[in-house]
């Protein structure tokens, strides 16, 4: 196996360890959560990079590659619906969406059929790993002996119906890409069907 196809399954490997010091009430482990996120991103980074640099694309690593970067995300969500901060119906649409749509793109590729990402999906993911890049920020930064104020200015963000509001973006955002993905892969087919 090659060193990014390794770095791949780490990468899944460490979602549930993320996931597990993230939902711990020890400040020590979830403030180690933040650490493990940021290198389970940074390996996302670095394998795309050796793969391309050194010609190691697999049909394997082209499986494995975007498998595994939802579900790391998808284990923050998920890391935020058990704190109450987001609602099970919003993390249920995220997480089947992409686990759905990124296991049929890798099927599709790994059989030899090329299936490009819209811009509006490069778009999507970057909310989204923004999104919980700053919810994984401050509720770390509670864990930490900081004044009052800031707490609460904290938890009234995470409270608050803007954070709401911007969930709810991010949801239908990701539902929307999800649904207009099947049918551009639908027109496209029959525009193919036409042709011939």
């Amino acid at each position: 196996m090659s060193f990014p196809n390794q770095l791949s399954l780490l990468r899944i490997l460490l979602s549930p360890v993320f996931l597990f010091l993230f939902l711990s009430e020890n400040h020590l482990y979830r403030q180690l959560s933040l650490s493990i996120f940021f290198i389970a991103v940074m390996t996302d980074w670095y394998d795309g990079w050796l793969a391309r640099k050194y010609g190691q694309i697999s049909k394997f690593g082209i499986f494995i590659d975007p498998l595994a970067d939802k579900i790391l995300t998808s284990a923050a969500f998920v890391a935020f619906y058990y704190l109450g901060i987001m609602p099970l119906w919003m993390v249920i649409v995220i997480v089947v969406r992409d686990l759905v749509i990124t296991v049929y793109r890798s099927y599709q590729e790994f059989n030899g059929k090329t299936m490009k990402t819209s811009f509006i999906a490069k778009t999507k993911t970057f909310i989204q790993m923004t999104y919980v890049f700053l919810m994984l920020i401050m509720i770390c930064i509670l864990t930490f002996n900081i004044e009052i104020k800031y707490q609460d200015l904290i938890n009234t963000f995470i409270s608050s119906d803007i954070n709401y509001i911007l969930m709810l973006a991010i949801t239908l955002l990701t539902l929307y890409t999800g649904v207009s993905y099947f049918f551009e892969k639908n027109n496209t087919m029959a525009g193919q069907i036409e042709n011939n």
